[in-house]
């Protein structure tokens, strides 16, 4: 009889723990690969921030609402340009709406406005440098202190996050 109930018990156990494993594995599959980081450079990065003096490490980036990263100046015509708009509608519905939407808050901030919020440079340097933005620029410090949850870096090109900011502007806010 104890054999029979130990058996039966491991059978229960099993039922419960296969969906949870899958479930659990599912989860880890897809965070590490939609963040397109790459491990070399979070690691080069740690290294870095380890041998920085703490007085550098404490100083905070000047704060002209431009971002940290790579975009310094970008110069957006009155009109919108309809044809890099869907470039950027396609790849910010291939890259960016697990966790963004329009109108409404989801894993990440709502993007309704967002282009009415920040400047051009700053959207772009957060597409295209989400890691070094949380740690240098106040404004992203606050997004991850309100969502709790890292942008992941997705690779884009400069050329891509153009686009997706071009997209951006014809998103108005509701």
């Amino acid at each position: 009889m104890r054999k029979q109930i130990s058996k039966h018990h491991n059978l229960r156990w099993k039922k419960l723990l296969n969906p949870a494993l899958g479930l659990a594995l599912s989860c880890f599959f897809f965070v590490s690969c939609s963040s397109g980081s790459n491990e070399k450079n979070t690691q080069s990065e740690q290294e870095n921030a380890a041998t920085e003096s703490p007085a550098a490490a404490a100083a905070p980036a000047a704060d002209e609402g431009t971002g940290i990263g790579p975009v310094k100046n970008v110069s957006l015509g009155a009109e919108i340009d309809q044809a890099l708009a869907d470039k950027g509608k396609a790849v910010f519905e291939s890259k960016c709406t697990a966790c963004h939407k329009f109108g409404e808050r989801y894993v990440g901030p709502d993007l309704a406005g967002v282009t009415e919020r920040r400047k051009p440079e700053w959207i772009m340097n957060m597409v295209l440098n989400p890691q070094e933005m949380v740690q240098q620029d106040p404004t992203a410090k606050e997004l991850l202190g309100e969502f709790m949850t890292q942008m992941p870096n997705q690779n884009l090109t400069e050329d891509e996050a153009r686009s997706v900011l071009e997209y951006f502007r014809t998103q108005t806010k509701k």
